[in-house]
């Protein structure tokens, strides 16, 4: 199974390469393997949808700001 850095996720996918270390951490991109300090993303990885709040309101909760 061959690679891509997170330099080249980001390229690709058009994300920040500090977004993309957090959806590794958070285990939402497929395959993803930590190598020391460095991840390793598959290839063929398809880039996880966006599952933050864009809508303003809280999901859990009663904050008015």
């Amino acid at each position: 199974m061959d690679y891509m850095t997170i330099s080249d996720a980001s390229e690709r996918w058009g994300i920040s390469r500090r977004r993309i270390q957090v959806l590794c951490t958070e285990g939402r991109i497929e395959g993803a393997v930590k190598f020391g300090r460095q991840w390793a993303i598959p290839e063929n990885a398809n880039k996880p949808s966006d599952a933050r709040i864009k809508t303003g309101k809280y999901i859990k909760g009663d904050i008015d700001l």
